[in-house]
């Protein structure tokens, strides 16, 4: 006989599950009383949607609160639910936590994760029984597997998917992915720092148990991929590139520099040239690393041998000696730091558009070894502008060069350009009255500013000349630094066609070009035309050219009259002198 079911106060307490009794009958039963023991509310909903009672197992949380919405309505939806659902809830959720256990056959030894009662951390849902904990124990320290709300709300529509056998299409976006590493690596790492006095970072050992645990806490994290050996070996990686990326790399420390010995480094240095080179690891630095060696045979820098007879490093006092070898390592220690210097210039200019001002800064931090490279005489006078802008290409741009002007003349002074113009300007104004009173230049009443600047540039030769004639081929001394272009006249036949390599200004149409010798350098325009004597000038001093004969007079006036540069008493010739006395002498000087 089959035993009576007990209905009694049914609706006052949960319903007995279904899975407690055994065969299909007592199921078909169960559902027709409960049917029965309904109230009329309910019923009648039921009714109304038509759904019976084989229906209510298959609904969900929100098929069931869309039949009773509203508060007033949350024991109906609770006794419906609880009736139906329950018992099989807690079986699938239990069942998948042994699937992922029995499959992860990496798992923790129970050594390392001994099970922990309590958790340190709460969410806001309420965690089901016979669930993860959220707390991972290994030897030392305790890890804490971190959650918030989006995150639970995932795992909640996991396990509500899991019951319809559509957990596969729940996943874990890619925002709240990369959210869940970070935090756990920064809590990781907190963690180990705040059990520990010395500075250090989870281990692999301790990553590798932290993975596994989130796969259990968050089943969506498993990876059931051909490529990879464990399910949580994706989540392992992405740990690990974590905690790699915020590592701080650590350096060798060298020895401290009271304890440091003190090393000399020689050069490859030729006894018949006037210079030498540092001997570094990059080529293209070797050629800005030159040692002007001055008037004494043998570089400062440079180690000498004892002579027979002599005093050499031995004979000196200690302290002496000590001295000198510190002088020369810090001498060493600047090249080498120029010979950077250089190379970084050099990578540069080979982007699509250098900054002008890491450019300039380089070349002042750089300015010494470049002198002494442009100075010294290991270049022809045709191949000189060539090999120099092959070098330093900056020099390509009339801004650096004006700059390199200035430190040459007046180094540190900001203020060195503008004192220029300012005083190439008196100079001009005061020239065009001279060159009237000398009969070479006409009163400019009519002429715009560019005719202006051409008619005071080819007077100028005239106003000081020099005592040595232009080439045959140039005709008048002014083609040494300005040039007219014909409509018809191609530039790179004339520059072809010049006899003299110093730098000339060649005027077009459209635009001006500067040119050394038979090497076209930049082009400005028209506009720019009435400082084209100080680009000349500002090359001739960048690149250490020698003034041509011709004009050699003039440039010398500019020299000591514009530049404000001294000039050398073998260089003060008859003529400069003449042309100088009678400078003076018709500005009231």
């Amino acid at each position: 006989m089959e035993p009576p079911l007990n209905l009694r106060h049914w609706t006052e307490r949960p319903l007995p599950s279904l899975y407690q009794f055994r065969g299909f009958h007592y199921f078909e039963r169960l559902k027709v009383a409960f049917m029965e023991q309904l109230d009329s509310v309910t019923r009648s909903t039921l009714q109304a949607a038509n759904i019976s009672a084989a229906v209510l197992p298959s609904l969900s949380r929100d098929d069931i609160r869309d039949l009773f919405p509203g508060p007033e309505n949350f024991l109906r939806r609770k006794t419906i639910w609880e009736t139906f659902h329950t018992d099989k809830e807690q079986g699938q959720e239990a069942g998948c936590l042994n699937q992922n256990k029995e499959q992860d056959d990496i798992g923790l030894t129970s050594a390392q994760t001994p099970s922990i009662p309590v958790t340190t951390r709460h969410s806001i849902f309420e965690e089901p029984s016979g669930h993860p904990p959220r707390t991972l124990q290994l030897p030392n320290p305790e890890y804490v597997v971190y959650t918030d709300s989006e995150l639970e709300h995932v795992r909640k529509e996991y396990f509500n998917l899991q019951r319809v056998g559509q957990e596969r299409g729940c996943r874990l976006s890619k925002e709240l992915r990369c959210r869940l590493v970070r935090n756990t690596v920064t809590n990781m790492v907190s963690i180990m720092r705040a059990s520990s006095t010395d500075f250090m970072y989870p281990s692999k050992n301790d990553v590798l148990a932290m993975a596994k645990r989130l796969v259990d806490y968050y089943p969506m994290l498993r990876d059931d991929s051909v490529n990879c050996k464990h399910i949580s070996d994706s989540i392992f990686k992405q740990l690990m590139k974590r905690l790699q990326n915020i590592r701080t790399p650590k350096k060798k420390q060298g020895p401290t520099p009271q304890r440091k010995k003190k090393r000399r480094l020689d050069f490859d240095y030729d006894g018949d040239s006037s210079s030498c080179t540092l001997d570094t690891a990059e080529s293209s630095s070797a050629s800005a690393v030159m040692l002007d060696t001055g008037e004494s045979s043998t570089p400062p820098s440079v180690s000498t041998k004892p002579q027979a007879g002599g005093t050499a490093e031995q004979d000196l006092p200690f302290s002496q000696t000590d001295h000198r070898r510190d002088e020369d390592h810090s001498d060493t220690d600047s090249q080498q730091s120029q010979a950077r210097h250089y190379h970084t210039l050099q990578e540069i200019y080979k982007r699509p558009k250098p900054n002008k001002e890491a450019v300039a800064q380089l070349l002042d931090l750089e300015f010494d070894a470049r002198r002494a490279f442009i100075n010294s005489d290991c270049f022809k006078d045709q191949d000189r502008a060539s090999k120099i802008l092959q070098a330093y290409p900056c020099f390509r741009e009339l801004h650096h060069v004006m700059d390199e002007l200035g430190r040459i003349l007046d180094k540190g002074n900001p203020r060195f350009i503008p004192n220029l113009k300012a005083r190439w300007e008196s100079f001009c104004s005061k020239a065009q009255f001279y060159g009237v009173y000398k009969k070479v230049l006409k009163p400019p009443m009519t002429l715009d500013g560019v005719k202006r600047s051409i008619a005071m540039m080819k007077a100028l030769p005239e106003m000081f000349p020099s005592p040595v004639g232009p080439p045959k081929k140039m005709g008048h001394a002014s083609e040494a630094m300005l040039h007219i272009l014909e409509p018809t006249e191609n530039p790179d036949s004339f520059l072809k066609g010049r006899p003299l390599f110093s730098p000339v200004l060649i005027v077009s149409e459209d635009n001006c070009m500067l040119a050394i010798g038979t090497t076209p350098v930049t082009t400005f325009p028209q506009e720019d035309l009435h400082e084209g004597v100080l680009y000349l000038m500002a090359y001739y001093y960048a690149l250490h050219l020698v003034y041509p004969k011709c004009i050699a007079t003039l440039l010398s006036v500019l020299q000591t009259e514009v530049i404000s540069d001294a000039i050398h008493g073998r260089d003060a010739t008859s003529s400069y002198k003449k042309a100088t006395l009678e400078w003076k002498k018709f500005i009231g000087e």
